[in-house]
């Protein structure tokens, strides 16, 4: 109980104190408004929970668990794809989520070598739920990044209970940032990176869809804020002098939607979300795993495990009307990545320390 109650202060204390980078530069990103909270969670029903593992000097890991919809997931299945801009990571469950098109389990992201616990606590969740007693096959859909700087990743300190204490705290409303969760021990452009969030709201001739974004920061490039050469200015960059690095770690972007779609459209919104990552700088290194899932909660396109009959009719965005979407997708994408850096802090970890962004002198530089 100690332990828990630890771990809830941490997220309480980074919540309260965590800084956005609308609401301290009085930029917008885009041209579209954003949800009531600026997060994933402005999708309805959608929640997010952490669990942040920071003890000692070596441990600086957790999971960050996104639940698309209340109810049984695995029984009433939505659509879903999975883009995959560079395939150097261990994304677990993708091939599924592409060959049928859905997603039947709360996605749940954490570090490299704690994939297989994440799996398994998933697992575990869906078949304690009332009416998966019979249930004999769960794809479980869990995404990672590298975080072995900071952390001691080898000693494998996330468990399968970590995993279900993320989905069972998962809640609506504003989304801790920055260093919890997945986010604890993540690195971005050389800064201190993490979880990130934002969302927008198309007009109400276009629908009036609400699309919310997610990231796992832990890449790198040369970073670029509002068309500003920003690392560069900063002299910490990707082959600098300061910092020849190989910009390698990943970046793992969930995107919401309650627009009607299927999965042809939902990888067509995943692909668009993913050039967010160019916006700001990202190069997709060798070593650098690029993966956008993209889901819709709508009950339209809903996807019952049992059936009736042998067809289903389903109502849903067509073509032509998908442009609004994505650029909702864009935006939202590009701002979460810039909260991720704005909230997250600087940190000591196993190998180092990793400064936070210096926010006063990139603010100036926007200037």
């Amino acid at each position: 109980m100690k332990h828990l109650f630890f771990l809830l202060m941490i997220s309480s204390s980074i919540l309260q104190a965590q800084t956005r980078f609308r609401e301290d530069t009085g930029l917008p990103i885009g041209i579209l408004k954003t949800g009531a909270t600026n997060a994933i969670t402005d999708v309805a029903g959608l929640k997010v929970g952490h669990v942040t593992l920071s003890q000692g000097t070596d441990v600086r890991t957790g999971v960050t668990a996104i639940v698309p919809t209340e109810g049984n997931l695995f029984q009433q299945k939505i659509p879903a794809a999975v883009f995959v801009a560079n395939g150097f990571g261990k994304m677990a469950g993708i091939s599924q989520v592409n060959e049928l098109g859905n997603l039947e389990t709360p996605v749940v992201l954490t570090n490299t070598l704690s994939v297989a616990a994440g799996m398994q606590g998933i697992i575990n969740y869906t078949l304690a739920q009332p009416g998966n007693e019979n249930v004999r096959s769960v794809n479980a859909v869990v995404g990672e990044t590298n975080d072995s700087y900071l952390n001691d990743i080898t000693g494998f300190h996330v468990k399968p209970e970590h995993v279900l204490e993320a989905i069972q705290k998962a809640k609506t409303g504003s989304v801790a940032e920055g260093n919890v969760g997945a986010g604890t021990g993540t690195i971005c452009f050389g800064w201190k990176g993490g979880i990130g969030t934002s969302s927008r709201v198309i007009p109400k001739k276009s629908g009036g869809y609400t699309v919310g974004v997610l990231v796992q920061t832990n890449f790198g490039g040369v970073l670029e804020i509002k068309g500003k050469p920003i690392g560069k200015a900063l002299g910490k960059y990707f082959l600098s002098d300061q910092l020849n690095d190989p910009a390698d770690g990943s970046c793992m972007i969930i995107v919401a939607t309650d627009a009607p779609l299927t999965h042809r459209n939902l990888e067509r919104l995943a692909k668009r979300a993913w050039s967010a990552l160019a916006k700001v700088g990202g190069i997709a290194s060798n070593g650098s795993g690029e993966y956008v899932l993209a889901f819709s909660t709508n009950e339209k396109v809903r996807i019952p495990h049992e059936t009736k009959g042998i067809t289903q009719t389903l109502e849903e965005v067509n073509n032509d009307s998908m442009s609004a979407l994505f650029l909702a997708s864009i935006e939202a994408t590009e701002e979460a990545i810039l909260n991720s850096l704005w909230a997250a802090r600087t940190t000591q970890g196993k190998n180092g320390t990793i400064e936070e962004l210096p926010r006063e002198k990139v603010k100036t530089l926007l200037k």
